[in-house]
């Protein structure tokens, strides 16, 4: 539905699915297409405008969908085409759209792709990939660092060549300065929007495209980096976000428009990435919008990261539209970060309705809506390939993919019969979606009224965001739109604040204790102003 002109997406509330984990339709363990369908309505009585699915296509799960084998295909542990288009026309009848990842910086080891590029140097195929000579004592042509930790190049001994990747000596590097790459992954962005799908989140922008003179990387400039792995030790200038960047993302805008209202969004991630992340969004030729990581590995939420976060996209013209998450597949649960144990519940509140008060779309990440807690996984059970690999150092992203909670009583929380791929989270059953739906004052309920405010006041969709005022222990802004202006204020302390609500103020949602010239811990509310 579009309001006041703007396209749907525009301030959407988008649920992120992460297949593996949300729901097991044939109790293997894993969560899979016909699972999602199943579930559904669970996302359309939460009010969402769109689901965002994590990778389902065929793949040898080394990172669990990210190595993409066949990009046209789904993989058979999530089921099967008429799966997928089983599950876009019932989302489609419940007013969801459906945004699908597409991995295109990379694919597995195991796509037919690599296996004809890697036999000989004058195939068909053989520029499809980076591959580069060794230098004259043998090691490799430059000094870049795969982000998994160890040199971003393995030697393959059929061409006797080096061949680049980013991520897992598993995972090469699609070479996108090639013609014939980018026309194939046009087809593929063809043959996905020809069965329904309404956007692509788009994986690993920044990593699309690389320095084609395999220029060497500086040391790293900041002496105070934290650097748990090799990729730390240095700015990664020349492995990623080359100028082609831009001009392919032009030409996929082109395609997209020819499919009407579709939604794109860059992922993009790293320090130092902002000027990236506007020059692919701004004008009306590039992507919609980017999905930065500004809140998803802050340590702490505080009046200065927000306004800090919102004043890198202030609204003016020709300036691309942000997405905001607070938690996903990557990183660890915001609760977890940002709260104690006992503060959870109504610090749990507070988030929930100042990530429905930002300029942006929001992307909630399955479970979020519940309170699900990050789970910590024992070193015999992760499956995470870069916690194995840099452990204890980097944190495991296992412990936010998790099972979804069904029922509580049930077998596994009602994820399955059979025992999950990943652990339920000792404290997850009791917060299952059986437990909260239709239960007065649970947080899932909640999650449900500040979606249907954020939806019913244009000024929280579309609006610009004003006077973002980071106080000691309270945040305050405005959202502004066609001459209603709206007071959000959060204190998000843990202790009483003095607070005076502006004489003709009426608040219209609220959590904790407003009380006159003062806020109660973990208080927020949403106010119309009077003019």
């Amino acid at each position: 539905m579009e309001q006041d002109d703007q396209p749907w997406w525009k301030g959407a509330v988008i649920y992120q699915i992460y297949p593996r984990s949300y729901a097991d339709s044939n109790d293997d363990g894993i969560g899979d297409l016909p699972g999602i369908t199943q579930q559904l309505d669970h996302i359309a009585r939460l009010g969402a405008d769109a689901i965002w699915i994590s990778p389902f296509y065929t793949s040898p799960m080394l990172d669990f969908g990210y190595d993409v084998a066949e990009f046209r295909n789904v993989d058979p542990i999530f089921g099967t085409l008429e799966d997928f288009d089983t599950l876009v026309a019932k989302a489609h009848g419940l007013g969801l759209k459906v945004i699908i990842d597409q991995v295109w910086s990379h694919s597995s080891d195991q796509h037919r792709w690599f296996s004809e590029s890697r036999q000989s140097r004058d195939n068909d195929k053989s520029d499809w990939y980076v591959w580069a000579d060794p230098k004259p004592d043998g090691t490799p042509p430059n000094n870049w660092q795969s982000i998994f930790g160890g040199p971003a190049w393995t030697w393959d001994s059929r061409r006797g060549q080096y061949y680049f990747h980013n991520f897992l000596k598993q995972q090469p590097d699609l070479n996108l300065h090639s013609q014939a790459v980018q026309d194939e992954i046009v087809k593929i962005a063809r043959f996905w929007l020809d069965r329904g799908v309404d956007g692509f989140r788009i994986d690993a922008v920044l990593h699309m495209f690389h320095d084609a003179a395999l220029t060497d990387n500086p040391p790293a400039s900041d002496p105070n980096k934290f650097k748990a792995r090799s990729h730390d030790f240095q700015d990664n200038i020349h492995n990623q976000g080359g100028p082609g960047t831009f001009r392919f993302v032009k030409r996929l805008r082109e395609v997209m428009n020819e499919y009407g209202a579709i939604f794109s969004v860059a992922e993009v991630g790293g320090a130092g990435t902002h000027a990236f992340q506007q020059k692919l969004t701004d004008g009306e030729k590039k992507l919609n919008s980017v999905y930065g990581f500004e809140f998803l590995y802050a340590k702490e939420l505080t009046p200065g990261v927000v306004c800090e976060a919102l004043a890198r996209w202030p609204g003016e013209d020709g300036e691309g539209w942000p997405t905001w998450a607070f938690e996903n597949h990557d990183a660890p649960r915001a609760v977890s970060r940002w709260a104690t144990p006992a503060n959870a519940d109504a610090f749990n509140r507070l988030k929930l309705l100042l990530f429905m008060c930002l300029r942006g779309n929001v992307i909630l990440y399955q479970g979020e809506e519940l309170g699900l807690t990050q789970v910590d996984i024992p070193f015999e059970k992760l499956q995470d390939p870069e916690a194995i690999a840099n452990w204890p150092l980097t944190l495991s992203r296992d412990g936010v993919r998790t099972p979804m909670p069904w029922e509580k009583d049930a077998a596994f929380a009602g994820f399955s019969s059979a025992e999950p791929w990943l652990p339920i989270g000792p404290d997850h059953p009791a917060m299952a979606v059986g437990e909260q739906d239709g239960v007065d004052g649970s947080l899932l309920e909640w999650a449900r009224q500040a979606v249907a405010m954020r939806k019913a006041e244009p000024a929280l969709l579309y609006g610009q965001l004003e006077h973002c005022t980071p106080g000691e222990t309270i945040l305050t802004f405005e959202r502004v739109h066609d001459g209603e202006r709206l007071l959000c204020v959060f204190n998000i302390s843990d202790h009483e604040s003095a607070f005076t609500l502006p004489q003709g103020a009426k608040i219209i949602l609220s959590c904790g204790q407003v009380a006159e010239g003062k806020l109660g811990p973990l208080t927020a509310f949403v106010a119309k102003l009077s003019e």
